[in-house]
């Protein structure tokens, strides 16, 4: 599955306001990560064509089966990466913005190393 870091980002975060609020719109999008209403106009747009989202009642936003795959993909490498830091002695605030950066672009086998280093896996 191919698709760009910034869709990912707008994912996660319909998957993170979901989880917090219940629901998803433009305008909660818009503020938790600090960009424009039209450009998350347009990040909609797009991610709803190529069946990652479905636009419903009231402006809200929620998850196709394809969308959920990947959100839940970044968030739980998010969160890992966030505990992994805050063990090493990284500040909490720093930890979660360091994640962000590093969650799209860790192999897999580091990614794998880390859970096993966390405890998130059995081997």
């Amino acid at each position: 599955m191919n698709i760009h870091e910034s869709a990912e980002d707008y994912l996660e975060m319909i998957l993170m306001l979901r989880e917090k609020k219940g629901y998803a719109r433009s305008v909660d999008i818009s503020q938790a990560l600090g960009v424009t209403k039209p450009s998350v106009s347009f990040a909609m747009k797009k991610l709803r064509e190529n069946g990652y989202i479905q636009m419903e009642e009231r402006n809200e936003i929620t998850l196709t089966e394809k969308g959920m795959e990947i959100a839940g993909r970044i968030y739980d490498r998010h969160k890992a990466l966030t505990a992994f830091l805050i063990q090493l002695g990284v500040d909490e605030a720093i930890a979660r913005e360091d994640a962000c950066k590093i969650e799209h672009d860790i192999s897999d086998e580091t990614y794998l190393a880390i859970l096993r280093e966390i405890g998130e896996l059995p081997y």
